[in-house]
Parts: structure tokens; sequence; C-alpha cells
């Protein structure tokens, strides 16, 4: 795993004033949250945005971001992987010709601008002199007023050749809360895209409905929800679900989190993809001292 930072990067870390999308808060919402995902995570990860994909088909349809163009945006993960034969991290206008990432995912593009998330496992990424490494490459569909405004590319290691976390891929069943419905799909198809098996609500209710309909391994719930606070929905659910790991997002810290009767992992906002996958490592450790 690449070493996290010790602060967060967002897009306010950036200059932006030479870029062909200018001032951050002018962004689209969807544009924004996938940029600061991408800049928070340790893993090397493209993202791409504008009203022009591949094949000159429209990704945003003309006239909903006025002014817009295409442009490919990489954390510095991607930059050092790179080299100095990409753009300066972060990128911000349209390249010449694909990233090697983009060109080495196939159909999966074409997939992914459809709406679909997709994963090519083992691909074989030539970043210049000869150079090749194999990835599993997973493009996550970025939302936009009703169409495909993006795609976010991530490079993980081969399945092959990649180290085996605390937790089996595809056995950890985790149950997202998240009423920012854009940060909920996001956090959803990144742990699909790393093997786990994700579903996501909104409403406490609709969470606990949930709950009684499917076996989850662990709750992953913001603290500030409707109707009911994320504490609330915990402490509910652990009572009828003792197996049940409980993780809370917040962007309070521990502040709302100092007295309660249970146990509980905690993640403060932003949170950075090693430290989700950190907390997740420890609720699969525990769950299997259970088992």
């Amino acid at each position: 795993m690449l070493p996290s930072s010790k602060s967060a990067l967002t897009t306010s870390t950036y200059d932006w004033s030479t870029s062909a999308l200018g001032d951050p808060a002018g962004w689209p919402q969807p544009l924004r949250l996938a940029a600061d995902l991408m800049f928070n995570m340790p893993l090397p990860m493209l993202l791409q945005w504008g009203p022009a994909r591949p094949g000159g088909q429209p990704g945003v349809q003309p006239g909903e971001q006025r002014g817009a163009q295409a442009v490919v945006l990489c954390n510095e993960a991607y930059g050092q992987l790179a080299g100095p034969g990409f753009a300066r991290v972060p990128g911000g206008s349209a390249p010449a010709v694909l990233p090697p990432p983009i060109a080495a995912a196939g159909e999966a593009v074409a997939r992914a601008w459809r709406g679909e998330a997709a994963c090519v496992p083992a691909a074989a990424v030539h970043f210049g002199g000869g150079s090749q490494e194999r990835y599993d490459l997973h493009l996550t569909p970025i939302p936009f007023e009703g169409a495909v405004g993006g795609v976010l590319y991530a490079l993980a290691p081969a399945s092959a050749s990649a180290p085996q976390d605390t937790f089996e891929p595809g056995t950890l069943s985790i149950l997202v809360v998240e009423d920012n419905l854009d940060s909920q799909y996001l956090v959803c198809e990144m742990l699909k895209a790393f093997g786990y098996e994700a579903d996501g609500v909104a409403h406490p209710e609709d969470a606990l409905a949930h709950l009684a309909a499917n076996r989850y391994h662990i709750l992953f719930t913001d603290v500030s929800l409707p109707g009911m606070s994320g504490v609330d929905l915990a402490r509910q659910a652990i009572s009828t679900y003792p197996h049940l790991k409980v993780i809370f997002a917040s962007g309070y810290g521990d502040t709302l989190l100092r007295h309660l009767d249970f146990p509980y992992q905690s993640l403060q906002k932003p949170y950075e993809l090693d430290q989700l996958q950190h907390a997740l490592g420890q609720a699969a450790d525990q769950l299997r001292v259970q088992a």
C-alpha cells in the first residue's frame, strides 16, 4: 500500500489559474467531489472529464456545462508512476495522446461512458521507455445531470501479484449510509472496485430495511443523517444484529462519539482510502475471531 500523506489533498491544494477548468468554485459538484476523492487517494488515479469523449460522442450533453473542455486530471501517485512524460500534476488539459491507462482499458472505456462501472484485470500499461507494468484498471462513471460527466480510473496492482489484505475480496459485505448521493455513489463504487460487496442508502429507515433483508458485516455510516443520527442508527442496528461492526464517518471527529456504549471505529472526513481499508481490515479481523 502506498504511504498516506500527512494532510489531505483536495482541489484547493493546487493552482488552477492556467488550466482549462479555472477556479474550482465554478466546477460542477460531481467534478469537484470526484477530484477531491482522487487527490486524497494513495492509489494512482486519473479523472477524464468534459463534454467530449473518445470517438467525439458527448459525455455531457451540449449546453449543460457552457464553455467546458475535455480534460484529464491525475493525482500525485499517478504523476510519480507516469514520470516526466506526463503533464504536470494535477493536469487540467486535454492531452494530445490518451494517457496509457485509458488506452489500455480498451472497450471498457465505452462501457464506462455508458454508465457502467468496469474492471480490466491485469491490463498491460506502457509508460514509455519500453517499460510495461500490469494493473487492474477500475473504471467508475461520474454522473452529471442525467448523463455521464466523466470517468474515474484507478490503477491497482494486478490481482495475481497483489498482496492479500486482511480479508478476502468479495467476502466482506458493507452497508454505506450517506445522504450525499454523489459521495455515496463514489464510495460504493470504489469499495466494489476493490472487491468488497457494497450497498448504499441515504436514509436511516432504508438502512434498517436493508439490514433486515440482507446480511451485512459492516455498517459504514455518516454521523449526521436526516431523521435519525448515525449513532442512533448504529445502536439500534447492533441491538438486533450483534455481529455487525460499525465504522462512523464524521466531519466533527470523535466529538459526538466519546461516550458510546458499544464498540466502533471512526474516520474523520475527508479520509483517505488507506485509512478506510485499515478500518475495514480491523473489522474483518474481529469478524474472523468471532467466526
